[in-house]
């Protein structure tokens, strides 16, 4: 028995790690895919919820002092200004994890973008 490798046996054992790191790459790819499509339908849902929120809250104060269009109108938009807000921090924080990933810190520009803009 001899100390060499065979080189046979190495050989198939690169193609199984080639074949091993390939499938990790894409299911990394996948996701990301499906983190974005979270964040979408989160944003969809804060919206959603606001409006909602504001719908119900208007409608019962309407129902209570009998003003009926006023105070639900009021606040639906009340409502629909809070979804924005939250889906605002949702983008922020999903900017803020986009920037960790790529391992760049927010309000810093690479050379190649200040190139660009001439700045």
């Amino acid at each position: 028995m001899s100390n060499d490798p065979d080189p046979e046996r190495l050989k198939a054992l690169e193609k199984r790690l080639k074949q091993v790191r390939g499938t990790e790459e894409k299911e990394h790819a996948g996701d990301k895919a499906y983190n974005q499509a979270q964040y979408a339908w989160q944003m969809v849902v804060e919206l959603i919820a606001g409006l909602g929120i504001g719908f119900g809250i208007g409608y019962g104060l309407d129902a209570l002092w009998g003003t009926k269009p006023i105070m639900m109108v009021l606040f639906i938009m009340l409502g629909f200004a809070a979804g924005v807000k939250v889906m605002l921090g949702t983008a922020a924080h999903m900017q803020k994890s986009a920037d960790a990933d790529a391992g760049t810190t927010p309000g810093t520009r690479s050379e190649e973008e200040e190139g660009k803009t001439g700045g």
